[in-house]
């Protein structure tokens, strides 16, 4: 900070600073998360029936209840 300057104080006519940014980057942060979360997911799904298949089983494929 240079000598004798004061640093710059917020006055009541002035608005606070927009959360804007924030919001959106912490919006995108949750995106990626649950994105990689769901990827992570379904690759290990197709990790499983990888192994089943290379131990030579046949039925690997998961039953869906109907």
């Amino acid at each position: 900070m240079h000598p004798g300057r004061r640093p710059a104080r917020m006055t009541a006519e002035e608005p606070p600073p927009s959360r804007t940014r924030a919001l959106v980057a912490l919006l995108l942060l949750l995106a990626l998360v649950g994105g990689g979360w769901l990827l992570a997911q379904h690759l290990a799904q197709v990790a499983r029936t990888e192994d089943c298949l290379m131990a030579g089983r046949r039925n690997c494929a998961p039953i869906q209840p109907q």
